[in-house]
């Protein structure tokens, strides 16, 4: 069980149960946003081409997206496993990790999803937009980040459910009794 998607709507605390996570189970946690910053922040080719597509406030193309997490997949800390933090986030980009993870004779083990009531996670998003000096994060942003979310991960969460991998995990409670659900629900797979 080493082999794991998390995934969740904004605010729901992904990123930090993904860290956990990956303590845990002693692998590394991938995140997409994490190999878009590498790249820019080492000016290549691509990063340059990646900076261009975000500041437009456009989408990296799926081709890259999916070269990006070929090759960091490949890396000798993955081998044994990994955490997925936004990655695949289209159903082209699931059948393009299938084919990633079948060349490397491999599979996903679990999709964990984050659950949480919109009106908590707004709530959480504003106190966190507050406390850190975020002026993006208004109700508006918020709640159109949510229906986004709602829309695109919809049809994956089906899929993986179709498969038998999805773990639904109320996401809203404290971090450690979070990862606790998360551990004892993967402990009972």
């Amino acid at each position: 069980m080493n082999r794991i998607l998390i995934m969740g709507p904004p605010g729901v605390g992904k990123g930090t149960q993904a860290e956990r996570l990956a303590k845990m189970l002693n692998v590394p946690t991938i995140s997409t946003g994490d190999l878009f910053r590498e790249q820019v922040r080492n000016n290549t080719p691509l990063g340059v081409r990646i900076r261009g597509v975000l500041d437009s406030g456009g989408y990296v193309p799926d081709d890259v997206t999916n070269s990006l997490m070929e090759d960091r997949l490949a890396r000798p800390d993955a081998h044994e496993g990994f955490i997925l933090d936004g990655y695949p986030r289209t159903l082209d980009q699931v059948l393009a990790l299938d084919h990633i993870l079948a060349r490397r004779s491999a599979e996903l083990d679990a999709v964990v999803v984050l659950e949480a009531d919109h009106a908590e996670i707004i709530d959480r998003m504003l106190a966190r937009a507050a406390e850190q000096g975020r002026s993006d994060d208004s109700p508006e942003v918020i709640n159109h980040r949510l229906e986004v979310y709602t829309t695109e991960t919809a049809q994956l969460i089906s899929a993986y459910d179709a498969r038998g991998l999805v773990i639904r995990i109320d996401g809203m409670g404290l971090p450690h009794v979070v990862e606790q659900l998360i551990a004892d629900a993967l402990k009972g797979r």
